[in-house]
Order: C-alpha cells, then structure tokens, then sequence
C-alpha cells in the first residue's frame, strides 16, 4: 500500500497538471505578461492545486492513521482554496494574512503542533520554555515560513527545488528518530513536488517553464514544511533542535527578512515588492536562471549539512542559533554591498542600464515559479 500511495502522489499530480495546464485558458488561471513581467506567453497557475490533490489522495491510501493529518490537511487546503482566488483575482495583502493566521491557528488548536520551547539557548539543562508566548510565536513562525517560500518563487524551479531539499532534509532527520509515520507523509510531498518540477525546471527540451506554482503552491508547500519543522523540533523525543530547524529553511529565512529590514530601513512598506532579493541580484549579474538556481540550492545545501552536522556531533544549540543570526548579519551586509562584491567578480549589477539591457535581463529573468507574491504584483 506504502509503493502504491508513492505512484498515486507522482502519477496523480502529473496527469491533473497536465489536464489542468489545458483548462486553465478557460478559467484564466493564468500569468499573464504585462506591467514589469516579462515572461513569454500566458503559464497557467496550475502547479500548487495539482501538488495539493495528489498529495491528499496518496495521504488517503496510506496504512497509516491519518489522527492530527485532519488539521494539516484542512489547513493547507484553505491555503491552496485562497491562493487560487489570489491568482485569479489578486486578493489584499490582508486577507491573505488573515487566511495564513487562520491555518497556524488551526494547526495549533486542532493539530496540537505548535512550539512550546525554543530549546537549550540559555542552559543545556533547561529548556527556554515559550509559555503565554508559545501560540503568538508559532503563528509568527509559520506565516514567515508560508511567506519566506513565497518570496524567493522567482526563478524557473527555484521554490520547488528548495521545497523537495528540505523535505527530503525533514524525512532524513525523521527517519534517524525512528519517526516513520512523518517520513511517509514528506515522502509523498516530495514526490508531488518533484512530479511538479518536470513541469517547471528548464532542461535541453524545455526552455522555459511550461507551469507555475502560484500562491497556492507556496502556501501550500510552505505550511506543511512549517508544520513538521515545528512538530520534529518539539516534545521529548524531538528529532532536532529549533536551532537546526532555522538551518534548514535557511536561505529562504534569511534572505526574506533581509529584504524586509532593508525596505524599513529605506522607510518603505517590508511587504513593497523589488528586485533586490538575492535571485534577482545574481540575475542583474548576468547569471542565468539555471546557474542562479544551483548557486541558491549549493547555498541552501551547505546550510544543511552545517545544521545536521553541528546537531549530531552534539555542537551546543545555543552556539548554533548565535552562529545562524551572525550568518544573517553577514548576509545583510553582502546584499547591502552586493555591487561592490560582484564588481570584484568582476561583474555588473548597475542598474541604470540601457532599455536594450533591462530587456535582455527580463527575458533572463521570465519564468520563476509563476511569480508569485512579490514578483506578480509588480504591475
């Protein structure tokens, strides 16, 4: 039953995107060149309703008591239902945060997963216990984490690519604890995303992306990655620590709080779209979309294995939080002197460039997991 629910998640979400990418003309699921997108052609919105349904169908089948899976399940298909209305009719900021909040809180309330401590930061024989601040800091946690994803869907297969290496991070970390019952659960999240990726990276006979993912897609992707971030770095047998949980998702985290500080900082809205996440600053620099996708992934990897190192050869959870934030810091201070770093590479990211050039870099830029968030409201 467990090889049949695999073949339902990667069969299942490759036949509906595929019939799907044609009835989305119809329904206008589509993302539409206009305004500062520069894609080629109309790419139906597709990727996160099909990844949604061919993971719950293969949840079903599975020899497993679904118990909490109710809650998880609810949840990110509020999310998936809601970003597909954001994707048809561009919802409000609001509502859409409205709608987030409503899902952590289900995960909390009915899932019974929320973060109660935040680990051995102070002592390592005490926990620093969350108490009144456990509800408050999970719904924080899980919005950034929904919203992290959402901002770095920019380039062809980056979101979706970095989702399956942290789910396949997460299964790793969950099979060591003898947790099989989560493995199973990611292991069908990993093969939808990677039944999506066929679909959404380039390759020699696909140039371009033929499917995005959507809103729905990285809502739904980063919600249920927040949720078993969160479940396997709680209670007394946990797989690892909050600490090592900020490493895994690391790029992501760093760079969208990155972009949110340095937009207050120029007394902007944290949630103004730019271009000036680090995918964007790569692509200005002439990289390609495909080098830009291995650099990000290489970054997002080595992050990983420092995490998993550091958690397994007993390296103190404190030292590993400390060394996360002064990782941040360096990374803010690159991006916030990116163009001096890429004119010692020996590249260019001046931006006022030429009509000709900009054109040129859009059109290496088109693409990305359907410009979601950010990237689709720059009209």
């Amino acid at each position: 039953m467990i090889y049949i629910s695999f073949a339902i998640a990667f069969g299942l979400t490759l036949h509906l995107l595929l019939v799907l990418r044609r009835l989305a003309p119809k329904i206008g699921l589509l993302d539409t060149p206009g305004g500062r997108k520069a894609h080629t052609g109309a790419v139906p919105l597709i990727g996160g309703l099909a990844m949604f349904l061919g993971f719950v169908f293969s949840l079903l089948v599975l020899p497993e008591p679904i118990g909490a899976m109710r809650a998880l399940l609810a949840g990110a298909g509020l999310l998936v239902i809601i970003g597909v209305l954001d994707d048809l009719h561009e919802l409000s900021s609001t509502s859409r945060f409205a709608v987030q909040i409503g899902a952590a809180l289900m995960m909390v309330y009915w899932g019974k997963v929320g973060l109660i401590d935040l680990g051995h930061l102070v002592s390592p024989d005490s926990l620093l216990e969350l108490g009144f601040w456990s509800v408050p800091l999970t719904v924080f946690s899980v919005v950034g984490v929904i919203n992290a994803l959402n901002m770095v869907d920019g380039v062809d297969g980056l979101a979706g690519s970095m989702s399956a290496l942290s789910a396949a991070t997460l299964i790793l970390v969950a099979l060591v604890n003898g947790d099989t019952t989560s493995a199973l659960v990611l292991g069908l999240l990993f093969v939808s995303i990677v039944a999506f990726l066929l679909l959404n990276l380039r390759f020699p006979w696909q140039p371009r992306a033929r499917i995005f993912m959507g809103d729905a897609g990285s809502m739904f992707l980063g919600f249920v990655l927040a949720w078993y971030l969160v479940d396997l770095a709680q209670g007394e047998d946990r797989a690892i620590s909050p600490a090592t949980a900020l490493w895994i998702l690391g790029i992501p985290l760093i760079d969208t709080v990155t972009m949110m500080v340095r937009r207050v900082l120029k007394k902007r809205s944290p949630f103004a779209p730019d271009r000036e996440h680090f995918h964007h600053v790569l692509l200005l620099a002439g990289f390609s979309p495909s080098t830009t996708l291995f650099i990000m992934l290489g970054g997002s990897l080595l992050m990983i294995v420092i995490g998993l190192s550091a958690q397994y050869s007993g390296v103190p959870e404190w030292l590993m939080f400390y060394a996360f934030l002064g990782l941040f810091a360096v990374y803010f201070l690159m991006i916030h002197r990116a163009w001096r770093i890429m004119r010692f590479l020996r590249r260019s990211i001046n931006r006022r460039t030429s009509k000709t050039e900009r054109r040129q870099h859009d059109l290496a830029y088109e693409g990305g997991d359907k410009r979601s968030g950010e990237d689709r409201r720059r009209k």
